[in-house]
């Protein structure tokens, strides 16, 4: 399955999903009948997500907080690794406008079209969700980096 949307911000968007959540690139292009696009590939599934730029200047749908991309990943301590990326690039947690993701320790980040991604730290379908307020609500410090632990050697830029 692949789902595509559009972006206004192609270049900051690639970087946000590539570098700082470390989605793999399947294909790119530039310029083709006037569009830019990448695919990301989301590792171990065959889902794939489609961002597509087209037009001068580019028009999107405005973002709204119930349209999220959610990232299951294999608990807490890779929504940890994934969370210091994006610390690295200068993105922090935004307040989640459902409180089910905060309430199970799942930070959400706005992308640079203003579009929610969640990182959940369990695997939907493979693990239960934690119990609500196993983790406390989500408090932003001023340096996030500073505050979540230290990588292990084995963190890479990968997604987790």
């Amino acid at each position: 399955m692949r789902f595509a949307r559009p972006t206004a911000a192609y270049d900051e968007v690639l970087v946000f999903y590539r570098d700082a959540l470390g989605l793999p690139v399947l294909a790119e292009w530039r310029g083709k009948r006037g569009y830019d696009g990448v695919v990301l590939g989301l590792p171990g599934t065959p889902v794939q997500m489609e961002l597509l730029q087209h037009g001068d200047p580019p028009r999107i749908p405005e973002p709204h907080p119930e349209n999220q991309l959610v990232l299951y990943l294999r608990g807490p301590e890779a929504v940890i690794t994934t969370t210091r990326r994006l610390a690295d690039h200068g993105h922090t947690p935004v307040p989640a406008a459902n409180p089910y993701w905060s309430e199970r320790g799942a930070p959400v980040f706005r992308d640079p079209d203003g579009w929610s991604v969640v990182l959940a730290p369990w695997v939907f379908g493979e693990d239960p969700p934690p119990k609500p307020g196993r983790f406390p609500a989500a408090v932003v410090p001023r340096n996030l980096s500073a505050a979540l632990p230290e990588p292990k050697e084995s963190d890479d830029r990968r997604f987790p």
